[in-house]
């Protein structure tokens, strides 16, 4: 059986990236065990224990060298499976199979390289899979030309989801921190959870409906935004395709409210794990239609839409988690089964590279040499 992209199961190329995979991401935890202050997220270690993450790390590096293992055997190709034990090895001289689950002391500053570990891994496992097995898009490769560069974003804008909470958070306290909302926030922290979360998700989901559109409808803005739709292959990394800018509005636009609003720890932390898991799922290479759920959340088929190239449908599914408020607004388009024949952005023209596409947005236009791009700010 051959993957679309001329990967073959029983080659051993498959169980060499994985033992890579798993290689790399045992190592980054057994600094995690190391460093806990600087590199763990104190509200996401709430979700798991120390001791269940030793385990799993334990599990991953034993996983790691029976790829690796299988690799070596099968295939002529035994530089991945090499680079696989190397890592494995690096991880056990640090101390993997001996790590302390300790208490965690307070540090003045933190990445979240727990929370890229983890979030990584279950989004590869999950949906790899389904790519491989339900794809949309049957000649689209696995690792197509610009994969790596998605992977870059995907670990910056998880890495750093703690500063772009914080960042908007304080600002957030400092100017509404006064309006007297105690007694909404309240009334708020008092419902159901379900009924809290459900709020939380529409609110959200309103904000960022008009922040996203601002980003559309402006030409410098959507400068920084096009960086979104440049790819043109659709898949579970593309969603982590953001310029920082925008990731720095976007998601200001979606906590502001939650913070002022007085939405509880909990519905926060659940609405930050749902919007990362989601947001992978809309723009998947996979044909899967939901059924009817498709007219209540937003899916891959719904979002692929607006990442449409065809001019003809742009301005349309701008909701991230519900399409009746495209409908609110007159931008509500999902024809039945049909899917866009492509996606990405005509005419438009980006450097390769992470760092150069973070630059570019600011000195330049991608799709002319002044700013007058009013017939694409309209997409």
């Amino acid at each position: 059986m051959d993957i679309k992209d001329g990967v073959k199961f029983g080659s051993g190329i498959i169980s060499g990236y994985t033992s890579i995979f798993l290689g790399v991401l045992t190592f980054l935890g057994v600094l995690c065990f190391k460093y806990p202050e600087e590199l763990t997220t104190p509200e996401f270690r709430e979700v798991y224990t120390g001791e269940s993450m030793r385990v799993f790390l334990m599990c991953s590096i034993i996983a790691s060298f029976v790829f690796a293992l299988a690799s070596f055997y099968v295939s002529r190709k035994q530089k991945l499976s090499l680079i696989g034990i190397l890592f494995c090895t690096a991880t056990i001289v640090l101390g993997g199979f001996d790590v302390d689950a300790r208490a965690v002391d307070k540090a003045a500053w933190h990445l979240g390289l727990d929370w890229l570990i983890l979030d990584l891994f279950l989004m590869a496992v999950i949906f790899v899979p389904i790519e491989i097995v339900f794809p949309k898009r049957k000649n689209q490769p696995t690792f197509h030309d610009e994969w790596r560069t998605d992977l870059i974003y995907f670990t910056i804008s998880h890495l750093f989801i703690q500063f772009f909470g914080t960042i908007t958070q304080q600002p957030a306290k400092l100017f509404f921190g006064g309006m007297g909302l105690d007694g909404v926030q309240h009334f708020i922290q008092s419902l159901p959870f379900g009924v809290e979360l459900f709020l939380a998700f529409f609110v959200t989901d309103l904000f960022q409906y008009w922040t996203h559109r601002f980003f559309h409808r402006h030409s410098f803005m959507w400068r920084f935004h096009s960086v979104h739709h440049s790819t043109e292959n659709m898949d579970w990394l593309a969603g982590s395709r953001t310029h920082f800018i925008d990731i720095f509005v976007t998601r200001s636009m979606a906590f502001v409210p939650l913070y002022v609003l007085g939405f509880s720890t909990i519905t926060f932390n659940v609405y930050v794990i749902f919007m990362a898991i989601h947001a992978v799922l809309i723009h998947a290479n996979t044909r899967i239609n939901f059924g009817f759920l498709k007219y209540i959340i937003a899916t891959p088929q719904y979002h692929h839409w607006h990442h449409c190239k065809n001019p003809k449908h742009y301005g349309k599914n701008f909701a991230t988690i519900f399409p009746f408020i495209d409908k609110m607004f007159g931008t509500y388009y999902l024809p039945k089964n049909v899917w866009p024949e492509d996606t990405g952005l005509l005419e438009a023209h980006f450097p390769k590279g992470y760092v150069k596409q973070a630059v570019y947005p600011f000195t330049k236009s991608p799709f002319d040499k002044d700013l007058e791009m009013t017939e694409y700010s309209e997409r």
